[in-house]
């Protein structure tokens, strides 16, 4: 068993520009819920027993949605980057103390997966790997190639052998040794990307598993940030309102539309495949089709992609 996650926490979201203004990206809402909340359900379904969260960007949200740090009863520990975010291998230094001398895994706070985690796991332990990257076939840029006869990862990004191949999409999802953290340079700001191109370079263990299972999004764009709804709404009840969220009886509500706590809609109001924050606001008569209104912010009138 893998007891501890590290869940990537710290990023600007800057993809997302103004959805972001006053959230990090892992605790923008999908179906009313933080996007953080289903990478800690995912990993609780492969036995991990406590998180730890990288923060920088807007840190002081994750208080307001993790006040006890603790999330169904598994401590959460949550360390800020500052004045400077570390990158992604520059945080697992920053709390290497708060990992441990175990394996652990590592988990992108800004996708949204169920896929199968045990095949990893298994790969993982049975392989000897340092690190076991999970791949998928398609499903975003395929920058990494695997040679599934050794398991072995054997570039990335064209940065060791342009011309090994085939490829696949890097989850951001990885399996990784404690031992690892020794690769890292100390109190620097650096991704996981060079520091594993050096290990392919040196014939170290990094490894890969190709899982096609499931569902994976990267939620880094608000087009991926509304079909996540509009699949979900394929296998759950949509729309999806709040129960403190206040719906006028002749507001139309359709689609994969999520309407936040404490959100108000007013009477005549038409909202479909649109997504409705806490506290926000949507007037009398406004039609919003595939639209963001963040939270506590009024809209009027009428809009059609477009984000407030």
């Amino acid at each position: 068993m893998i007891h501890t996650a590290f869940v990537l926490g710290a990023g600007l979201g800057t993809r997302l520009k103004s959805l972001t203004a006053r959230r990090p990206k892992p605790l923008i809402p999908v179906a009313n819920r933080p996007l953080i909340t289903y990478a800690f359900d995912h990993l609780l379904g492969a036995g991990v027993e406590r998180f730890v969260v990288n923060t920088h960007w807007r840190s002081e949200a994750y208080a307001r949605y993790f006040p006890e740090t603790v999330y169904r009863g598994v401590p959460v520990a949550f360390r800020d980057e500052q004045p400077e975010i570390l990158e992604t291998a520059g945080g697992i230094w920053n709390v290497r103390d708060l990992l441990g001398d175990g394996t652990f895994i590592v988990y992108n706070g800004d996708i949204f997966s169920d896929l199968p985690l045990a095949p990893a796991l298994r790969a993982h332990r049975t392989s000897g790997n340092e690190v076991t990257m999970i791949l998928r076939a398609s499903g975003g840029p395929l920058q990494v190639a695997f040679d599934s006869a050794s398991g072995r990862v054997t570039d990335i990004g064209g940065r060791v052998d342009a011309a090994a191949g085939p490829r696949f999409l890097f989850t951001g999802i990885y399996v990784v040794n404690a031992e690892f953290i020794a690769r890292i340079p100390a109190a620097t700001k650096i991704g996981v990307v060079p520091i594993f191109c050096e290990m392919i370079r040196s014939g170290a263990k990094l490894g890969g598993v190709v899982i096609d299972d499931g569902q994976w999004w990267d939620l880094g764009n608000r087009e991926n940030y509304l079909d996540v709804h509009a699949d979900l709404a394929t296998r759950q009840t949509a729309p999806w309102i709040h129960p403190t969220a206040e719906v006028a009886p002749s507001a139309v509500i359709r689609g994969a539309t999520t309407i936040g706590a404490g959100a108000r809609v007013a009477d005549h109001a038409s909202v479909i495949d649109s997504l409705i924050w806490e506290g926000a606001e949507i007037a009398s008569s406004t039609s919003l089709i595939r639209c963001i209104i963040t939270d506590g912010q009024r809209v009027d009138g009428n809009h059609s992609h477009a984000d407030f």
